[in-house]
């Protein structure tokens, strides 16, 4: 099925497309949920209303979001052991993309660290604070370092 025709697994390559553009909804629930602690469900009833949340591989986007959120304590552990600050002063945005970055880097050994990293440092240039990308990308290279050695 054509990515244009929403399928659950699409992998199209544009910027709302596939998991691309799960993952750049994934940010935005992330920060969401930081801002107004929604729920999973009222989540993604929220970004199911979106007009690109049918381009997205919504299967991705689901999977992440519950992996997430399910793991958050020791996300933020993660990050603190990796970080030069303490969790509670990172940009909200810096926060959502390091939380998907290791969220798939800890649970989806089936997308290489480089594309994890450079997706994450690319949401973190498009939505973050000026160099939050910088902050992002050694968080993340940690990460891949201690998660991912062999790879």
């Amino acid at each position: 099925m054509p990515a244009s025709q929403g399928s659950e697994n699409n992998s199209g390559r544009g910027n709302m497309e596939g998991r691309r553009g799960s993952r750049r909804m994934l940010v935005q629930a992330l920060y969401q949920y930081q801002i107004s602690a929604h729920s999973e469900a009222e989540l993604i009833e929220q970004f199911k209303s979106l007009s690109d949340f049918k381009r997205i591989n919504r299967k991705h986007f689901k999977t992440l979001l519950a992996e997430s959120l399910a793991d958050l304590d020791a996300l933020d552990a993660a990050i603190s052991d990796w970080a030069d600050r303490p969790v509670e002063q990172l940009d909200p945005v810096e926060r959502a993309v390091l939380w998907m970055g290791l969220t798939e880097m800890k649970q989806h050994a089936d997308v290489p660290p480089r594309v994890v990293i450079n997706e994450a440092v690319e949401l973190a240039k498009i939505f973050g604070s000026q160099d939050g990308y910088r902050y992002v990308n050694a968080v993340l290279d940690k990460a891949a370092a201690h998660y991912r050695a062999e790879q």
